[in-house]
């Protein structure tokens, strides 16, 4: 049986402000169903957590001063969910607070030593349980330090140095980084604080330490994997990840279809599949309704869902919804971001009464609504890294318009290009010029009602669940532990 030990800052039910949290409590399941394995989650007991008032049981006080050139006392908490079992590292000092990394105003000022210190909770947890995994399976900078913390700290004669481990990047642009005085602080010695090692342009990059002394890295999906080793996605790194280029891998992140299946979506008003697609359209009824939208029923309806960041290529967007209008669409947005976008989009709404409807915020029903009651679904990013929203699209029969990187490439291919093949339509360049060319195509296939069938069932066919996921990593599980 594999021993697989899961660390994430985040994991839902528990404990949420983004895509890993999400990552981190499905996956488990999923590796359960693929393999025989022991799998376990270790994350910290947040106030977040500690408000969910779920029952779990004390399983450690863990007091060990000598650890890691200092360990604080924490408690060791646990929870069993469906044969997967949930550590929580409970630490009041660190992880009893309003938001997990910070607040509006900016990072909490001690993210160095609370993150080191939940990286050493999890080595030490491991210790205490008498839980030594196969695969410690890392994400993103919050644990970076753990590989680094096993070679220092633990003889060869250990039975954790044996462990493995796999550290996944869900986003290279945030990185951990802190100045250099930390070091002594977190039990970093100082001969680390070199260029070779963790210095980073004068700063400490925890993200640089998974990269280093992980046996393999990952990231969420085939193409960002390819795009993190070149100077305009490799946010500085690429020349360190490209010495690590034979044991990088991308497999994509799986789509909830537990949550986003319009067969059984308890937030649409009608469900619907591949076989009553017809029943989609009082989805788009519903949804022009809720934004006091006055088009014809048959007008196409365009929209997006997410943040209002230029990552997201928001002011590309921003610059086409005119052109939108005049080819006769509707279009709706539900998000928030920066003040100017939001400024942007509420300005659209008010030239565009009927035509346009901007809800400036996050209403998870609503999210819902617009994924089932669209015709077509935005997604302009400069750069993503996964992407859920297209794999979400496929399933309602909602065609995604995507720019061609990181996980929409891997996901979505172009029907112009391949009208045998394609799911949806993809443009190259960053730029609204290109945008409007993929949105035109669209429009146009929409006319041919036969065509525009063919191609929503096609993308509700598509597999993109966690089956398939956790099948790829479980393969590289076992060849990691094969390797010597």
């Amino acid at each position: 049986m594999m021993k697989i030990l899961i660390a994430s800052s985040e994991v839902v039910p528990f404990s949420k402000t983004g895509g890993l949290a999400d990552v981190a409590g499905t996956l488990p399941y999923a590796l359960l169903d693929a393999g025989d394995c022991d799998v376990r989650v270790i994350a910290p007991f947040y106030k977040m957590t500690k408000d969910k008032k779920i029952n779990m049981k004390k399983v450690a006080d863990v007091d060990e001063p000598a650890l890691f050139g200092g360990l604080e006392r924490f408690s060791l908490l646990e929870y069993e969910s469906k044969g997967v079992k949930f550590y929580f590292t409970e630490h009041d000092g660190y992880f009893n607070r309003d938001a997990l990394y910070g607040t509006p105003g900016g990072d909490y000022e001690d993210n160095a030593k609370r993150f080191s210190f939940f990286s050493k909770s999890i080595l030490a947890a491991s210790v205490h349980l008498g839980f030594h995994p196969d695969i410690i399976h890392l994400n993103d900078w919050q644990t970076a330090l753990v590989p680094l913390y096993k070679n220092v700290y633990f003889d060869e004669a250990h039975p954790l140095t044996r462990s493995k481990v796999l550290f996944t990047i869900h986003n290279l642009a945030y990185q951990g980084l802190f100045g250099p005085e930390v070091l002594q602080e977190i039990g970093i010695p100082e001969e680390f604080f070199t260029i070779y090692a963790l210095e980073f342009y004068g700063k400490l990059n925890f993200m640089k330490s998974g990269i280093l002394y992980s046996d393999a890295i990952s990231t969420v999906s085939k193409r960002y994997a390819r795009e993190i080793l070149t100077p305009e996605y490799g946010c500085g790194l690429e020349g360190l990840l490209t010495t690590r280029k034979s044991d990088l891998y991308g497999i994509l992140n799986g789509a909830g279809y537990e949550h986003w299946n319009p067969e059984r979506d308890t937030l649409i008003p009608v469900n619907y599949g591949p076989e009553s697609i017809d029943k989609k359209a009082d989805c788009k009824k519903e949804l022009m309704k809720q934004m006091k939208l006055s088009l014809p029923a048959q007008s196409p309806l365009l929209g997006y869902v997410g943040r209002l960041a230029e990552q997201k290529g928001i002011d590309l967007m921003a610059g086409i919804v005119n052109e939108v209008i005049k080819q006769g669409a509707g279009f709706v947005l539900l998000g928030t971001g920066d003040a100017k976008h939001e400024r942007i989009f509420a300005n659209l709404a008010k030239k565009y009464p009927g035509k346009v409807g901007v809800i400036l915020g996050f209403d998870n029903k609503l999210a819902h609504l617009i994924e089932a009651g669209v015709d077509m679904f935005l997604m302009p990013s400069r750069y993503e890294p996964c992407g859920l929203n297209q794999m979400y699209s496929l399933k309602y029969g909602t065609v995604p318009i995507v720019r061609s990187t990181g996980g929409l490439d891997d996901t979505i291919i172009d029907y112009s290009s391949d009208t045998e093949n394609g799911n949806g339509f993809k443009f190259d360049n960053a730029d609204s010029y290109d945008f409007l060319e993929a949105i035109k195509k669209a429009l146009k296939l929409f006319k041919n009602e036969k065509k525009w069938r063919e191609l929503q069932l096609r993308g509700m066919s598509a597999d993109f669940s966690w089956k398939r996921s956790a099948r790829e990593y479980l393969a590289l599980y076992k060849k990691m532990m094969g390797a010597k």
